[in-house]
């Protein structure tokens, strides 16, 4: 007998806290994970990510809510992804290519696998479509500095939101340690081929190490950004101390002028 399920994958915010909610229909704490419904089941990471696999819109809704007070900086609208899951207990596990992952059973330690890599998966592109917006907003700031020698009004603005990017960055993709395997393989080794699948098919060892270089180069185009601004300061400040020398010079020249001049000349 076959059967289809949807496991569905969102981002929540940047963080998801997850002490406390320990409960009657609590399977597992890492990931944490609980039972929704008769058969659903809900796989919560605290980098902001909630998994789920065989819920109802209904049943969905409910666990977000349940949820909401402890999703920090959360996002406007919640991204997300999904995949199809097919149970074929005659087979093994594979990755179809349609992408549709077939498992022989539909094991909670299966559904932690699918559910870890979604989520890392989900992440990684919510980290790429920013960092991306940041390279089309370095492009022609480049383009400026190759023209006019100099940064530009839009470079500090440009500076905060690049912080903005590295250190939210920094909190998500450290907190997903993406090249690492998850828990349930120390207890599990025989779904190893599984996750390396996965893995596989997502690109997320390869996409980790994209993004990295893509960070460390948007932190060398920031450093670059913080010299040419400090070094344009200190210049306009150097020319604001010889303008005000200059000012000096004059009002000591006119004084000395002024000085000598006979009483009554300035009536002439």
């Amino acid at each position: 007998m076959t059967e289809t399920l949807t496991v569905r994958a969102l981002l929540l915010g940047e963080r998801l806290e997850t002490r406390g909610l320990e409960r009657d229909d609590t399977l597992a704490t890492n990931p944490f994970t609980l039972r929704v419904g008769r058969r659903g089941t809900a796989f919560l990471f605290r980098y902001g990510v909630a998994v789920f696999a065989r819920l109802s819109a209904i049943e969905e809704d409910e666990v977000l809510r349940s949820l909401r007070a402890r999703v920090h900086d959360p996002l406007e609208t919640p991204e997300t992804d999904q995949v199809q899951v097919r149970v074929n207990r005659s087979g093994e596990d594979q990755i179809e290519p349609s992408g549709a992952v077939v498992i022989e059973a539909a094991s909670l330690e299966r559904l932690q696998i699918i559910a870890n890599v979604l989520s890392k998966s989900l992440v990684l592109g919510h980290s790429e479509a920013r960092i991306a917006g940041v390279f089309d907003r370095i492009e022609p700031l480049a383009v400026g500095l190759q023209r006019k020698g100099r940064p530009g009004a839009q470079a500090r603005e440009l500076l905060r939101q690049i912080g903005d990017v590295l250190l939210t960055q920094h909190r998500m993709v450290g907190r997903v340690e993406v090249e690492e395997k998850p828990d349930v393989l120390w207890d599990h080794p025989e779904l190893e081929r599984l996750y390396a699948r996965l893995e596989d098919e997502y690109e997320l060892v390869e996409r980790s190490r994209a993004m990295e270089r893509k960070l460390a180069l948007i932190s060398e185009t920031a450093g670059t950004l913080i010299e040419l601004v400090h070094n344009q300061r200190s210049l306009r400040l150097e020319w604001y101390i010889i303008g005000l020398i200059g000012l000096e010079l004059l009002l000591s020249l006119y004084g000395l002028v002024w000085a000598r001049l006979p009483l009554g000349a300035g009536g002439h």
